[in-house]
């Protein structure tokens, strides 16, 4: 009975969102003259508003021997203004009943305020302030490089899986600056000057190279005229350098083995694969749930529960990116069996699906997961506010309205085709985590 109720839940699902999926999202968009874009999307379902600005700099507008600089000026954001000065952005939203915070990528790097509707002037006029008037104190700058710096330790040099994934980019992208970390390589940050971060504001953080999304309790023929009035008078900033390079093909397999204190071994396999603008990335979404995504997929089905030589396994295939990223797998070695075994194991289950078909029922439930999933997004407006985005970030938010409709279109011939085409061993980069005995200091 349970199984038939979660069946009819999923098909309630599937419905609206063919249905959702019909109409467009209803998105106004409007470009200020000083090239700052604006997306409004009108929510009534709560009298709430989420207030985003994504700026079009991550780690990939960096480069080696500055590496971390976007993440340094993240922090650097929330440290004062020529309006609001330090510790005085958070507070203000937190007296208004709010939350605020920010995250960077390779591609981008975003903030947000989630307020009572009749809040929203609040944050339009905390973001312009920082916008154009970030002070960027010398003291405040030194120790928000020591945050960063411990950060990185904690979460990357105490982890070893984060180091194992780390190193396997580095190893994966020789040319392209996807190779280095978002955080930064601890060298580099230890380096990092003052000027050099305010030459990284003042070149990227400008109306031009920014989108602001707001989702919520508003009313677009008000909302937008403050926009126009906090941001519409701030000059263009210059010319956002491109980033022109272009990794190489590769040309074989390649391995790297990461000795660290860890519990257990574990093996990775990243393969190089498309973007979301690519229209491959449907098949490699529907792929990627068939294969990797959660307890019911074949490798954690095949490897964790039938052959038991491994405590987990999954995979993760990030498209929303400007270039090429990689579509990886893992899987953590069981105690007693080996990293020859696993790896070796990870290959026969990409191999079976070169060689055959997925089931219709395995091809049925993948697409009704991702359908489900995209459509549960839409009760948060925050969720929303995020698909919208880092799509128009990375490409353009219009092809969301184009993402069931790819979806619903792949079959099995088209994972099929992906898996021959992109899960090659030439295009592979293997990362073996071999753990290592404490040192005693």
């Amino acid at each position: 009975m349970n199984k038939m109720r979660t069946f009819f839940f999923i098909v309630v699902i599937v419905f609206f969102a063919a249905v959702s999926s019909a109409q467009d999202l209803k998105v106004t968009e409007k470009v200020l003259p000083n090239g700052l874009k604006v997306l409004l999307k009108e929510e009534h379902k709560a009298p709430v508003v989420t207030f985003q600005i994504w700026y079009k700099v991550g780690s990939r507008n960096e480069r080696l021997g500055k590496t971390g600089l976007s993440h340094v000026l993240e922090h650097m954001m929330f440290k004062g203004a020529k309006k609001y000065g330090p510790k005085q952005f958070s507070q203000t939203v937190m007296r208004n009943g709010g939350n605020d915070n920010a995250f960077t990528s390779k591609d981008y790097t975003a903030y947000f305020e989630t307020l009572a509707a009749d809040r929203v002037e609040i944050a339009l006029d905390l973001e312009s302030d920082r916008m154009q008037d970030l002070t960027i104190d010398p003291r405040e700058f030194l120790s928000e490089r020591a945050v960063v710096t411990e950060e990185r330790r904690m979460r990357y040099e105490d982890d070893p899986t984060s180091t194992m994934v780390e190193q396997m980019m580095a190893t994966a992208f020789l040319a392209h600056p996807y190779q280095w970390p978002v955080i930064g390589w601890m060298a580099d940050l230890g380096s990092l000057t003052r000027d050099e971060l305010a030459a990284h504001y003042r070149t990227y953080y400008a109306p031009n190279n920014a989108t602001i999304v707001v989702v919520g309790d508003f009313e677009t023929k008000r909302l937008l005229p403050l926009i126009e009035k906090y941001f519409g008078g701030m000059p263009r900033g210059p010319e956002v350098p491109a980033v022109t390079a272009v990794e190489p093909k590769q040309l074989g397999e390649r391995r790297i083995i990461v000795k660290k204190e860890a519990e257990l071994p574990a093996v990775f396999a990243g393969y190089k694969a498309p973007n979301l603008k690519h229209p491959d990335s449907f098949p490699l979404d529907v792929l990627q749930t068939v294969l990797s995504s959660g307890k019911s997929s074949r490798l954690y089905r095949s490897l964790v529960y039938e052959k038991q030589i491994a405590l987990y396994a999954g995979g993760d295939y990030d498209n929303i990116t400007n270039d090429p990223n990689l579509f990886y797998l893992y899987a953590g070695v069981m105690p007693g069996k080996s990293t020859e075994e696993v790896e070796k194991a990870l290959y026969a289950e990409i191999e079976k699906l070169k060689a055959e078909p997925v089931t219709d029922e395995e091809l049925r439930k993948a697409k009704n997961q991702i359908e489900a999933q995209f459509i549960m997004a839409r009760d948060s407006i925050f969720a929303q506010a995020m698909q919208l985005g880092q799509y128009e970030t990375v490409a353009s938010w219009k092809l969301l309205e184009k993402y069931l409709e790819g979806i619903r279109a792949v079959t099995k011939a088209d994972i099929q085709r992906v898996a021959k085409d992109y899960f090659t061993e030439d295009a592979r980069t293997v990362g073996i985590l071999v753990p290592v005995k404490k040192q005693a200091k």
